[in-house]
């Protein structure tokens, strides 16, 4: 072990570095923490904690062969004082939030254009779209000259593309938790300089891509209300939600750069605009089904209708064949927002069960067609207990019973069984259990299943180096072995399974992608991981240009890069995450 050797001035900085303003009321380090193991986004209720000693950052032991971001990382969650950056609202404590945020959220456009969504296009210049997005006229929200497209406009963008007849190959690709600031860290890592300080940036291969027509933008991520009691067996909303989403750019921003005027304005804390912060099973369905819902569920209102998203349209109306990947268990609200429908994101079973097109608690007697590809984790992960589950809770799997699986397995011979499934092996490659599950499903002309993960259920997050030694958290530390590394898929490779398996099963096909490790490190307030997870997922959107590429059928393709919602890091001296190794 070593001690870090950082001098005093670490401790002497002051609010006036952070451009915050003057009015900003600091209520304490409420600890907030995350209920869902790691995936949900739901704070827990403020209370009276004993104070804790912390080492001074000068006094905190290192482990040996940490690189100088996992050992800065590794200092300001033991300390909790850190110059370089903080999360939440106080500047002067590294972690006083790990819930998400309201921030304006980028998007990159590949093969289209963001033009019929934004500037004097943009819903929020128009009282009565705003009314008829959110069912009111949120506080403040109705502004004349908003630039910015609102976060259904994803999906109409993917809409219009299709029934234009243009597009044959849609990509999704969804960074969950990425918002400017994280992908700003993840270029001033990878760039190791400070190349930009606003605008789309560079050094990512989503910010420097040229090869085709391409586009930037951002959007309004808020939801359309918090979330409320369910019972998933009735599939119903118990009572009705009090607080509501909207978005205010005086308080907020205009760019997803922006400082902030209010910094408690985004995490739902501002008396004048009190808007709701959006969790990822409302935002993402906004992105899947053009619609606002309550925070905590998926593709369904509040008056219990059940909304279509892009998937089921185009698999039903133009042929499409249809995916999702994701680096987390996948029936998490990301990718179950491709297909499923559920009053809850937690009522995992069940929303597994929609994507395979098997008898669920929202399809009781009329099960989906079931997507043609589910490729993700969730291996491993055991329980006894049925808490938001309902009384169809089958013990073992949470996230995907063994039942169901086999009874969509081809090699089981049952009457639903259409999938190839690929699933984590002891002592093989993850990467040739899933290449040999390809052939099989191409050769077969069969649908893919694959179920792989780690601890707690998802992929090995990689750190900003490159190796997968992520240091401790304020959730506690991530530890894989070799068995590990060796028995899971890169989120990469995930990708390029499911692009050949779709291409095999239609002329043409819509997928979502989700480096969903991202919000996970994010929510543990890892910046070290958070970047790692960025790379990661940079390399699946890396996957997709070169299969278009290969293919030469960039003019029938649309790719879109964005994120569901932001998180709340302030990169307060970016040059520290310069690397000097």
């Amino acid at each position: 072990m070593r001690k870090n050797r950082s001098s005093s001035r670490w401790l002497n900085w002051r609010v006036r570095v952070m451009g915050l303003g003057t009015g900003l009321m600091f209520l304490g380090d409420l600890g907030l923490e995350n209920p869902r193991i790691f995936g949900q986004e739901k704070p827990a209720k403020s209370t009276e904690k004993a104070e804790v000693v912390r080492p001074k950052p000068e006094e905190v032991e290192i482990p040996e062969g940490l690189d100088t971001l996992a050992a800065k990382q590794h200092i300001a969650v033991q300390s909790r004082i850190c110059p370089w950056g903080f999360w939440g609202y106080r500047p002067e404590s590294f972690s006083s939030w790990t819930n998400h945020s309201n921030r304006l959220i980028p998007v990159y456009v590949f093969g289209e254009s963001l033009e019929p969504f934004v500037g004097a296009r943009s819903l929020y210049r128009d009282e009565a779209r705003v009314r008829e997005l959110y069912g009111r006229v949120p506080e403040n929200t109705v502004q004349p000259d908003a630039e910015y497209a609102d976060q259904t406009d994803v999906y109409r963008l993917q809409r219009q593309a299709i029934e234009s007849g243009k597009k044959k190959y849609v990509f999704l690709v969804v960074f969950d938790g990425m918002d400017w600031q994280t992908s700003w860290a993840a270029s001033i890592y990878k760039n190791r300089r400070v190349a930009y300080t606003q605008g789309p940036g560079s050094g990512l291969v989503f910010q420097d891509y040229d090869r085709c027509p391409k586009d930037f933008g951002y959007f309004v991520s808020s939801s359309l209300g918090d979330e409320v009691e369910t019972d998933v067996d009735a599939q119903m909303d118990k009572k009705s939600t009090a607080k509501f989403g909207g978005y205010d750019p005086r308080f907020g921003g205009r760019t997803p750069w922006d400082t902030p005027s209010d910094i408690q304005y985004l995490i739902g804390r501002n008396q004048q605009s009190p808007h709701v912060v959006t969790d990822s099973s409302s935002s993402a369905s906004s992105m899947t089904a053009g619609v606002k819902i309550l925070n905590g569920a998926i593709n369904i209102r509040p008056d219990r209708t059940q909304v279509e998203t892009i998937a089921h349209w185009a698999q039903r109306e133009m042929g499409f064949a249809v995916g999702t990947v994701t680096s987390v268990p996948i029936c998490h609200a990301t990718p179950a927002a491709a297909y499923a429908v559920n009053v809850s994101r937690d009522d995992y079973q069940d929303i597994t069960r929609d994507m395979l097109g098997l008898v669920s608690a929202s399809h009781k007697s009329k099960p989906y067609p079931g997507l043609d590809v589910v490729l993700g984790a969730g291996y491993g992960e055991k329980t006894q207990s049925n808490v938001g589950q309902g009384e169809n809770f089958i013990p073992g799997n949470r996230y995907l019973a063994d039942v169901d699986r086999d009874a969509v397995d081809v090699s089981k011979g049952g009457s639903e069984a259409r999938y190839v499934v690929a699933e984590r092996t002891a002592g093989v490659s993850g990467k040739d259990v899933l290449a040999g599950a390809v052939r099989q499903a191409v050769e077969g002309k069969h649908r893919m299943l694959g179920f792989f993960g780690a601890k707690n259920g998802h992929l090995p997050f990689q750190t900003a180096n490159g190796d997968y030694r992520p240091v401790e958290t304020l959730k506690g530390i991530e530890q894989y072995t070799a068995e590990d590394l060796l028995e899971n898929p890169k989120l990469s490779e995930l990708t390029e399974a499911a692009i050949e398996v779709l291409a095999s099963r239609s002329e043409r096909f819509w997928l979502m992608v989700e480096s969903g490790d991202v919000d996970w490190a994010n929510h543990a307030n890892d910046i070290d991981s958070s970047i790692g997870a960025v790379f990661s997922g940079e390399r699946a959107v890396e996957s997709i240009f070169r299969w278009i590429e290969t293919k030469g059928v960039w003019d029938e393709s649309l790719v879109i890069v964005t994120a569901d919602h932001g998180h709340y890091f302030h990169l307060v001296q970016p040059e520290a995450l310069i690397p000097t190794d």
